[in-house]
């Protein structure tokens, strides 16, 4: 099988995460890893039974692609600098710290034809893996993420921060232009909303309302989906998938799944079933499968899985979000 030579451009404690899991892929080659904290990259290669690199440029030339995990505030320069080389990016979200630096990325990169994907790890949870073949045409959702505080990542809204994971799996499953935004946050222990509430539009009608905190006191990561005669539920935390269907009791069953009937709604002869299915999700390392999957789309030549365009769409919702919250 051919692998993906691959460079690691930051290994604190994500980066390091990537090292390993890089290192144990069949379909990559982990050439190095480079850090400004010599003694971490150094540290993190011998585990990995790989390469410290001393100088970024010196790794760049020796791989085929890039896995970036260094702050946000540094996606851009260091993007910008791996595909100078030829380098593919894995580039870990958001994609940038400013909307229009995000679509310079893409757009050099679609100029060099190199591939982008990006970090969004929830589109590889099991929780949505399992529904991923269903007809999903959602009319409402409601999201939850939850979190206990951490220091990390403060540096940024909340918004930037967790949000931003079910902006990305919103947009991809309605599939439809966001025609409105209501938006309201508050910084609680940091200089940044620590708590946000979102509502928003599509064009579809689709409408959902979305809430993320890191101050909670029990972490949480759901999502509810209501389409026609259909109600979804998925817990990211729990890697699992629900499934509420209004169905006759003659229509065929989805395949994978137990049905079973859990309550009857309707008087005589316009009565229906309510049937419960619980899907099996795949048991895959949701970030082991989003780098093999990166290089499979480079030694394939196929679209990513999340492409860059698709990060600058999550990014310009944060955005308009954040403007949102800021107004007086």
């Amino acid at each position: 099988m051919d692998k993906l030579d691959l460079g690691i451009i930051g290994v604190g404690h994500l980066g390091s995460i990537h090292a390993r899991l890089a290192a144990q892929s069949e379909r990559i080659n982990l050439v190095g890893v480079f850090d400004l904290d010599r003694e971490r990259a150094e540290k993190v290669a011998r585990d990995c039974s790989t390469q410290s690199f001393q100088d970024m440029r010196d790794l760049l030339e020796k791989v085929q692609g890039a896995s970036i995990v260094v702050p946000t505030s540094e996606h851009y320069s260091v993007a910008m600098q791996a595909l100078d080389y030829g380098c593919h990016l894995f580039l870990e979200k958001p994609i940038a710290s400013g909307v229009d630096q995000a679509r310079d990325i893409v757009q050099k990169a679609r100029k060099k034809d190199r591939k982008i994907q990006v970090g969004h790890i929830e589109r590889f949870n099991p929780a949505i893996l399992a529904i991923k073949d269903l007809p999903l045409r959602p009319m409402f959702i409601e999201a939850h993420r939850l979190c206990t505080f951490n220091p990390r990542g403060c540096d940024v809204s909340v918004v930037l921060d967790l949000m931003i994971h079910d902006l990305d799996l919103i947009l991809y499953l309605v599939n439809s232009p966001v025609t409105h935004v209501d938006a309201c946050g508050v910084a609680v222990v940091s200089r940044e909303e620590d708590i946000a509430n979102v509502r928003l539009k599509f064009a579809s009608g689709c409408v959902a309302n979305i809430t993320s905190s890191r101050i909670a006191l029990s972490p949480m990561r759901r999502m509810r989906l209501f389409q026609q005669n259909q109600y979804i539920a998925l817990d990211f935390q729990e890697k699992k998938a629900d499934i509420f269907k209004l169905t006759d009791r003659d229509t065929p069953r989805d395949p994978g799944c137990t049905p079973s009937v859990v309550t009857r709604i309707g008087v005589g002869d316009n009565a229906r079933d309510v049937i419960y299915e619980k899907p099996s999700p795949p048991e895959v390392n949701s970030l082991k499968m989003e780098l093999e999957e990166f290089a499979r789309a480079v030694l394939q030549d196929l679209e990513p899985e999340v492409p860059g365009e698709q990060g600058v769409m999550a990014l310009e919702t944060a955005a308009t979000i954040l403007e949102q919250i800021s107004r007086p």
